[in-house]
């Protein structure tokens, strides 16, 4: 299966086992096999057709929905080292602590309604008839210290066309990490049939726009007005880039 079709299945009991995986992230095959109601001979061999056709992968004795995202990729300069790769399941908790102290400053407010999302969902990874969401993560020591998103919905209409947010700690920054995880991101869209990639940032974050714009976005349209932060309004950048 390529990652940006629509999911289709032979039979009803491929559906119900992909989907059960693709609410739940990252689950044991006897836990999917029991939810489903389905003897083990059975399921294994609907899980190899699953697999083999591109829909599930199983790592680390866990089931996953196939994104092919690539693999994780060591960068090291004279100030830092960290790892970006696709994110997993388990980087949950890491990825909405990041989350979670970057928009404390209050100047990105898109990625706001991102950690509420996945932090009520429970779950990282999407792919459905509804929508299709992408991570990555950078990590230092192994702890994630920031991320890159891609959401889409899959409309057709509207499934050329990705939200982006992206994020580095404070402590972080300035190391090319952001660089890094965007180009990481823009890669993978692009490879997946995403012709353009947008963000929206309020026009006091003007660190962000600068980032941005140094990666060739361009702010197409601002909104007035749009926010109000700390009691005042302030404009919303509409940022893009075609791919």
């Amino acid at each position: 299966m390529q990652a940006r079709q629509t999911p289709a299945f032979e039979t009803p009991d491929h559906r119900r086992i992909y989907e059960y995986v693709e609410q739940h992230g990252a689950v044991a095959p006897r836990e999917v096999a029991e939810a489903v109601g389905m003897d083990p001979e059975k399921f294994n061999h609907e899980l190899t057709i699953l697999k083999r056709d591109g829909y599930l992968e199983e790592r680390d004795d866990a089931l996953r929905v196939d994104l092919e995202a690539g693999t994780a990729e060591e960068y090291t300069n004279d100030e830092a080292e960290f790892v970006i790769r696709p994110a997993r399941q388990e980087d949950l908790s890491g990825i909405v602590g990041v989350i979670r102290r970057i928009t404390r400053e209050k100047t990105y407010l898109v990625a706001e309604s991102v950690v509420e999302q996945i932090d009520f969902e429970g779950v990282l990874i999407r792919h459905n008839d509804v929508e299709t969401r992408m991570f990555f993560v950078a990590t230092v020591g192994g702890d994630v210290v920031g991320w890159a998103h891609l959401e889409a919905p899959e409309l057709e209409k509207l499934s050329h066309a990705a939200k982006l947010t992206v994020g580095v700690l404070e402590e972080y920054r300035r190391h090319g990490i952001g660089g890094h995880l965007l180009h990481r991101s823009l890669e993978w869209a692009s490879t997946h049939g995403y012709r353009r990639v947008y963000n929206s940032i309020p026009a006091t974050n003007q660190e962000a726009a600068r980032f941005l714009e140094n990666h060739d976005f361009e702010t197409e349209a601002i909104r007035k007005e749009h926010y109000m932060i700390d009691d005042e309004f302030t404009a919303e950048l509409m940022m893009a880039r075609s791919l």
